[in-house]
């Protein structure tokens, strides 16, 4: 019998799971067959018995609204009153709302997917630094597009201007546009959060390539909430970088209100022109009932009460800040035996995840595995999940480390 594949040449052979999910399978794996695990794998901020995190006042809200009316379609690019408590939650009532729209996505996955298909034509690249979010490679190649990596640390530890203005002012040259992802504050993988002074260096740099070709700046704020004072660091930025190119802000309810599943966030679109404006939330609405087609309703309706409704946005406020209190507690001991180790991280002051350097990620890994300790290997570094670390563990968890580094050296 001849059997033939009916799979396009560019699905074959590829991986069905993400890394981060195979390796958390198999640490929780050895954990159910009585191992001693230590797993600091997955983005979601556990409790120190290892349950997840979560927010009562959002559960509750999501109980209360759950009627057979939330069957129903919300519109395809989400209620109008979800869509404008995302703008307000960003700007408030400042003038960026105006120049601002928000469509639903599922997640912030689902926003960084509208902003690679509708900023970028079948064939170019998106620029990131060269530690990322290792599904933007997947998303960036399921859509025809590609990724291309920028050195991000330049050698005082900083992150590297030059290297980033290099890189834009390539993909002027080379496709005629840019789409730049910075994916701060907290950045995921490396816990890196830009300063003020180097905001501004990026708007400098941004402002005047703007100039010379169509330049968009996505700003995947995915954990900005664990930001602190610093979360909207980079709003006052934003009015600059207009004067000549479009933002996006990725936003998601995944981190901020410990809702992972419930997979409801939104693509924000700013521009100063209003037609132009237009035109962005038309595209962006299109992918939506392209792909998606809409999101969910009963997340919209509890997200927009806690978002608008002052008592809940104030509890939601107040029960995030304990979960913040567990997460810099553990930030802090990671920060206190790395330097006494001297493990060569970046700086970390807020997050769920920080990078540890190595010159073999793979071998770091496996020889902390050994160990029973799994971290997630990326180029140049391993991934280590400290949002699901107990505090108490982070003794074993930097003395992994430390293993791990010296069994490649």
């Amino acid at each position: 019998m001849t059997s033939y594949s009916s799979l396009i040449t560019t699905s074959r052979d590829r991986a069905g799971n993400d890394p981060i999910f195979i390796w958390n399978g198999e640490a929780r794996a050895r954990a159910a067959a009585g191992d001693d695990i230590l797993n600091a794998t997955i983005g979601a901020l556990m409790n120190d018995d290892g349950t997840l995190s979560s927010l009562p006042t959002v559960i509750d809200t999501l109980k209360r609204l759950t009627t057979s009316a939330v069957g129903g379609y919300a519109p395809i690019s989400g209620l109008p009153s979800y869509r404008e408590a995302v703008v307000r939650d960003l700007f408030e009532d400042g003038p960026l709302a105006s120049q601002a729209t928000a469509v639903a996505a599922p997640g912030g996955s689902g926003a960084v997917y509208a902003a690679v298909v509708n900023f970028l034509d079948i064939g170019q690249k998106m620029l990131v630094p060269q530690f990322f979010w290792g599904p933007y490679r997947e998303i960036t190649n399921h859509s025809g597009r590609g990724l291309d990596p920028f050195t991000m640390f330049d050698e005082d530890g900083a992150f590297d201007i030059a290297g980033m203005s290099a890189a834009i002012d390539r993909h002027l040259e080379t496709q005629g546009r840019v789409l730049l992802v910075l994916n701060f504050p907290c950045h995921n993988p490396t816990g890196y959060s830009l300063t003020d002074e180097e905001w501004t260096r990026v708007t400098d740099v941004v402002h005047q390539a703007g100039q010379r070709g169509p330049v968009t700046v996505l700003i995947d704020a995915a954990y900005m909430e664990f930001a602190g004072a610093e979360s909207r660091s980079w709003v006052p930025h934003v009015p600059r970088m207009l004067e000549h190119a479009t933002v996006l802000v990725a936003w998601t309810a995944s981190k901020s209100m410990a809702q992972y599943g419930s997979r409801l966030g939104a693509i924000v679109g700013l521009h100063a022109d209003p037609d132009e404006l237009a035109q962005m939330d038309n595209a962006l609405g299109y992918s939506a009932r392209a792909t998606w087609s809409n999101c969910p309703h009963l997340g919209q309706l509890a997200v927009t009460q806690l978002l608008t409704d002052p008592d809940l946005a104030a509890a939601v406020t107040e029960e995030r800040a304990g979960l913040m209190t567990l997460l810099q507690n553990r930030i802090d001991a990671f920060n206190s035996r790395a330097t006494t180790l001297g493990l060569p991280t970046p700086r970390f002051d807020a997050g769920f995840f920080v990078a540890v350097f190595t010159p073999d990620e793979d071998a770091t890994a496996a020889a902390m595995r050994k160990l029973g300790v799994y971290v997630v290997p990326i180029p140049g570094a391993v991934r280590v999940a400290v949002c699901s670390t107990p505090e108490s563990t982070i003794d074993r968890l930097t003395s992994a480390l430390e293993a791990g580094l010296a069994a490649v050296r």
